[in-house]
């Protein structure tokens, strides 16, 4: 039900039906803890609150992105590429999301380890408060140990409810919806980012056992097949004129 109502936007249930059976959950666990799995629906409301984030080392740097600011930055980049590599050169091109760059390790299919980027070599484990992030698969469609990276983001509708909501208690409202994303990810308690309705796209793979792509777009076609969301404005270009296209 998590799976059709928040990544297919179909649900088959209605929402009064789905937290019928979320609260049957709920109870049976807490009467049976141990049937309480790692990728249970239940494990999305948040636990208890941390007393500070553990620090992960990324095994492949999570590196920022470059700025090209007019046609010509991107020309001259196409050609410092072309005069670094005999073969032929094609690129993948997707919306900027301005979010919160995270990093989501998944074991045998299970999701079992997120992070930050921090500062590119080191960041922190967010792990309860990514697994608050409904279209995040608890586990994948296939028994994949990969290192997949996105950008985890606050939705347009969900900042505005967010701001409205901390008008009202008089706090001191987010400056903008990246702000919101980077400051609810940073909770310790994960009930607090719970409520915050965050979203994620996912990009890019940092590691991948046994890795099934040969090209990016492809990869990118593989991850939605494991149940993972990308960006669907996403677009295969044949050269930097057609990523100019794209931009504009």
């Amino acid at each position: 039900y998590n799976y059709e109502y928040h990544t297919l936007d179909d649900p088959s249930v209605s929402d009064y039906e789905y937290d019928k059976k979320m609260r049957e959950l709920i109870d049976l666990e807490e009467e049976f803890p141990d049937l309480q799995t790692p990728d249970s629906p239940s494990q999305r409301v948040g636990g208890a609150p941390l007393e500070a984030f553990e620090k992960v080392q990324h095994i492949i740097p999570m590196l920022s992105l470059g700025n090209a600011f007019d046609d010509q930055e991107l020309r001259d980049f196409d050609r410092r590429v072309r005069n670094g590599t005999d073969d032929d050169v094609n690129y993948v091109c997707e919306l900027k999301i301005d979010g919160l760059a995270v990093s989501l390790r998944y074991e045998d299919g299970l999701f079992v380890r997120g992070a930050t980027r921090g500062d590119g070599t080191t960041g922190e484990d967010i792990t309860k408060n990514l697994k608050t992030i409904r279209n995040i698969p608890l586990r994948l469609k296939k028994p994949e140990t990969l290192e997949v990276r996105g950008e985890a983001y606050m939705p347009k509708r969900s900042f505005m409810a967010l701001n409205e909501a901390r008008e009202a208690n008089e706090d001191e409202p987010f400056a903008n919806p990246r702000n919101a994303a980077a400051g609810s990810l940073r909770q310790l308690d994960p009930k607090i980012a719970a409520k915050r309705n965050l979203d994620i796209f996912l990009y890019g793979v940092g590691q991948w056992e046994n890795d099934p792509a040969e090209s990016h777009s492809e990869r990118l076609d593989k991850l939605k097949d494991l149940g993972l969301k990308t960006n669907p404005e996403w677009k295969k270009c044949n050269d930097i004129e057609e990523v100019i296209d794209y931009v504009h």
